[in-house]
C-alpha cells in the first residue's frame, strides 16, 4: 500500500508536468453544447426543439438554443419528458434507456425527485473527480496520503430495483460504478456497511470498526461528518480524531457552505488537514476548489455540462425564487464578478435548461470559479433586504468564533411583525449561549456584510428573534421529516407549509 500511495503521489506530479495547454473557457463550452445537441437531435426532446435544424442550417446555433429551447425547472422537465423515462420509454431526453435514477429531495417540500443518471452523466462525475486529484498536486499534501483509505460518508449505496431501472442515492450509484481496485483497496466504510438502509446503524458500525481503519481522506456533508467525528471521538476517549487517524490530511466536502463548521472542525482535527470543497448534485459532478488560497469553486467546463447562469434580481425571479417569463441568460464567458446569478445547466443525462436552484456568484472570471451563496427560493427578502445563505452562514461564523461556541444547525424564518416584518432564527447549539448575545452579533454582521439588509434595519426590518434550540431537536425534525442521512440537508430559510410543520414540531417538542 506505501508503494502504491508512492506511485499515486508520482504519477500527479508527472501528469501535472505534461499537461498541455489547456482551451478558453468560450471554446470548452461552445464544443460541450454542440456536443450534447449533436448526441441529442434524434432524442424526442430533440426532434421537439428541432436540434438538426440548429445544427444544420442556423447562421448561429447558440442563439438559436437559447431563443428556442425554454427553460425548465424540476417539476416542468419530470412532467413533460422524465415521467417517460421513469416509465421505460427509450430516447426521451438522452439517447438510449435510463439505467439509473437519482433520488434527491434536497432541502425542498416536495417529496423525492427522481433524477435520470445515464452512463454518460456516470463517465462525467468520473472524469470531474479524476482532475480534482489530479489538482491535489497544486497542494502540500503528504504522499502517505493516498496510500490509505478514504471514508466516503454518503447516503445507501443500496439501490432499489424497480422494473429495468434502479433508484437510490447518487452515492450508491456511484459506488455501484466504483472500479474495482478502488473498492477494494480504498473505499471505506465498505460495501456491507454502505448498503445498510438505515445511516443511524451505519454510524453506530462506523464508530465500532473506525480503530481498526488508515484514514488518509474523508469526504462527507460538514454536518453529518462532523457528528461521525465527534462520536469517535468521544466514544474512545480521544482529543482529536488524529489519535486514532494520524495520516487523515484531507477532507473533501459539498453541499453546504463551510464556514459556520470550519472552527468546530479545527477543534477536531490535531494536526493539518487540507479542506477542498466540492459542486456536486444528484444533476452531475460541476466542479471543485483547485488553486490554494482561491475561495472559489473551478467549474468543470469539458465533462459533459453546458452552464448558465441567469442574474438573480427581482427583474427575473419572484420573492418565492420563481422564475419570470423566459429572461437573457449568460454563458460562462459572459458573466461578471460578484454579480448573483442563478445557475442553469444542461446535461448528458437529458437535462436541458434546467434550474438546479444554485445561486452563485463568480470570484474569478478568469479562472470561472465561483462561490455558493444560497438557493434561489431560500433567499429571505421580505422588503428588500435580499439576505441570502452566504450572508447568513457568516453571520453563523461570527457568532461562533465570539462566543466560543458551536452551533451545528440553524435556520432563519421571516413574518410579519407589528404593521412591518422582522426575522426569526433558530440555533442549533449545546454550548451555552446568551441569545441577546447571538443577535447583537448576528444583527451586526448581517448589517455590515448587507448594505440592503442595513437600510431595511432602519425602516421596514423592524425586529430580529433568536430562539436557542438542544441540536437534536434539528435531527429530530429531519427524522420526523424522512430527512434523516448523510445527503440531507436542513433548509437555511422557512418559508410557506414547510415553516409551519416546523412550528408544529417545535410545539409538540414543547409539550414533551
Amino acid at each position: 500500500m506505501a508503494l502504491l500511495g508512492n506511485l499515486i503521489a508520482r504519477s500527479l506530479r508527472i501528469r501535472k508536468q505534461f499537461t498541455i495547454k489547456v482551451a478558453s473557457p468560450r471554446t470548452y463550452q461552445k464544443r460541450t453544447l454542440r456536443n450534447l445537441l449533436e448526441r441529442g437531435q434524434y432524442t424526442s426532446f430533440g426532434k421537439h426543439y428541432g436540434f438538426d435544424k440548429m445544427l444544420s442550417e442556423s447562421l448561429d446555433w447558440e442563439k438559436d438554443f437559447r431563443e428556442k429551447v425554454p427553460f425548465f425547472n424540476y417539476d416542468s422537465m419530470f412532467a413533460q419528458w422524465w415521467h417517460k423515462c421513469l416509465e421505460g420509454e427509450e430516447n426521451v431526453c438522452w439517447p438510449g434507456k435510463v439505467k439509473y435514477f437519482a433520488l434527491s429531495s434536497g432541502t425542498s417540500e416536495s417529496a423525492s425527485k427522481h433524477i435520470p443518471v445515464t452512463s454518460d452523466m456516470i463517465r462525467s462525475t468520473k472524469k470531474v473527480g479524476f482532475k480534482q486529484f489530479y489538482s491535489m498536486t497544486n497542494f502540500k499534501i503528504p504522499s502517505n496520503a493516498f496510500e490509505k483509505g478514504v471514508l466516503m460518508l454518503g447516503g445507501s449505496t443500496s439501490l432499489m430495483k424497480h422494473g429495468d431501472y434502479y433508484e437510490g442515492d447518487m452515492s450508491g450509484i456511484s459506488a455501484k460504478n466504483m472500479p474495482r481496485f478502488l473498492s477494494n483497496f480504498f473505499y471505506k466504510p465498505g460495501q456491507k456497511i454502505s448498503r445498510n438502509p438505515k445511516w443511524e446503524e451505519r454510524i453506530k458500525l462506523i464508530i465500532e470498526k473506525a480503530p481498526k481503519w488508515d484514514v488518509g481522506i474523508l469526504c462527507g456533508v460538514p454536518a453529518w461528518a462532523q457528528i461521525v467525528l465527534e462520536e469517535i471521538v468521544k466514544t474512545y476517549n480521544l482529543k482529536t480524531i488524529h489519535d486514532i487517524w494520524p495520516n487523515l490530511h484531507i477532507y473533501i466536502h459539498g453541499g453546504v457552505a463551510f464556514e459556520p463548521y470550519r472552527e468546530n472542525f479545527k477543534k477536531l482535527f490535531g494536526s493539518k488537514v487540507n479542506f477542498f470543497e466540492t459542486y456536486m448534485a444528484s444533476e452531475g459532478s460541476f466542479g471543485f476548489q483547485a488553486r490554494p488560497g482561491a475561495p472559489g469553486i473551478k467549474l468543470v467546463l469539458n465533462a459533459g455540462i453546458f452552464f448558465e447562469f441567469i442574474p438573480f434580481n427581482e427583474v427575473n425571479f419572484t420573492d418565492n425564487g420563481e422564475l419570470i417569463n423566459q429572461p437573457q441568460s449568460y454563458f460562462v464567458h459572459e458573466v461578471q464578478a460578484d454579480v448573483h446569478y442563478a445557475v442553469v445547466i444542461s446535461t448528458c443525462a437529458g437535462a436541458w435548461r434546467y434550474l438546479i436552484g444554485d445561486v452563485v456568484k463568480f470570484t474569478d472570471v478568469k479562472e470561472h470559479e465561483i462561490v455558493i451563496v444560497g438557493r434561489t427560493k431560500q433567499f429571505l427578502s421580505l422588503c428588500g433586504e435580499h439576505t441570502s445563505v452566504d450572508n447568513m452562514n457568516k453571520a453563523i461564523d461570527e457568532v461562533n468564533k465570539q462566543l466560543n461556541v458551536q452551533i451545528k444547525e440553524f435556520t432563519v424564518a421571516g413574518f410579519a411583525y407589528d404593521n412591518l416584518f422582522a426575522h426569526k432564527w433558530f440555533i442549533g447549539c449545546d454550548d451555552k449561549i446568551d441569545p441577546a448575545q447571538a443577535r447583537a452579533i448576528i444583527d451586526q454582521t448581517l448589517s455590515k456584510v448587507n448594505d440592503d439588509y442595513a437600510v431595511e434595519r432602519t425602516s421596514a426590518l423592524k425586529e430580529v428573534f433568536v430562539e436557542v434550540l438542544p441540536t437534536k431537536v434539528f435531527v429530530d425534525y429531519l427524522k420526523h421529516t424522512g430527512k434523516y442521512g448523510a445527503m440531507n440537508k436542513f433548509p437555511r430559510v422557512m418559508k410557506g407549509k414547510q415553516l409551519a410543520d416546523w412550528e408544529q414540531f417545535l410545539e409538540t417538542v414543547v409539550k414533551a
